[in-house]
């Protein structure tokens, strides 16, 4: 009829809103954890202690868990579930797949990382400076991981990033040993001070060397730790 008013029909939703599960959470948080060092090698995860934490059945607990371990960050055994034992090929394999892929995804996002981004590496850099001086070393591990996790949001391959996050994270309950020498503090101030003079010039070349050479004093700095304490 003319001029009667037409009834819109609301479309049904076609995507479905992302919600996190349980699971999910508990998995994120344990990941973080391990990301911290806060999850060491004489710790065990047990189910039912991780359900009780979370207040939930031992499902979703173990669901996590085992989502980890598919990932290799943690291992089962009859006791529970543990941190791997990483031993010195180990560490010699993890660098080498680091250093197939962290310099050229680095290099990659030369051009395309916003100011704000590079304002961001300036901040995390800032923060290494400070946790050297006051020989912190969650702080200089937290702004590392900073440093990295900035530059890697400009890289647009989901998998490379997942692969090189997933590398460096494995190597997490080494590297706080390691950091706990001041004079590895000092290598990682200088070889992030190297990067980030990279990344400021936007200079692909400059950043994948920085890189490069980064990975080549932090493996020197973790033989020579474990050389000590052998």
């Amino acid at each position: 009829m003319p001029g009667a008013q037409t009834k819109e029909t609301k479309l049904p939703r076609r995507t479905a809103l992302k919600q996190t599960t349980l699971a999910e959470t508990i998995y994120l948080e344990l990941l973080g954890r391990l990301q911290r060092g806060e999850i060491g090698a004489d710790d065990r995860l047990l189910d039912y202690e991780i359900a009780g934490e979370f207040d939930c059945t031992r499902m979703p607990a173990r669901q996590a868990l085992m989502r980890l371990v598919n990932e290799g960050y943690l291992m089962g055994t009859t006791r529970g579930f543990v941190v791997p034992i990483i031993t010195t090929r180990d560490i010699r394999e993890i660098f080498e797949v680091r250093r197939l892929l962290e310099p050229a995804a680095a290099a990659s996002v030369a051009k395309t990382l916003a100011d704000e981004q590079l304002d961001a590496l300036r901040r995390a850099y800032e923060k290494i400076c400070t946790a050297y001086e006051r020989n912190d070393v969650e702080l200089m591990i937290a702004a590392n991981t900073e440093f990295r996790d900035t530059w890697l949001a400009g890289v647009e391959n989901t998998r490379l990033v997942s692969a090189i996050q997933r590398f460096a994270d494995h190597v997490q309950h080494v590297r706080v040993k390691t950091l706990k020498r001041p004079e590895t503090q000092k290598v990682v101030v200088e070889s992030v001070g190297a990067m980030l003079e990279a990344f400021m010039l936007r200079d692909p070349a400059r950043i994948e060397s920085a890189l490069k050479n980064g990975m080549k004093a932090a493996e020197h700095e973790y033989f020579e730790s474990w050389s000590r304490v052998e």
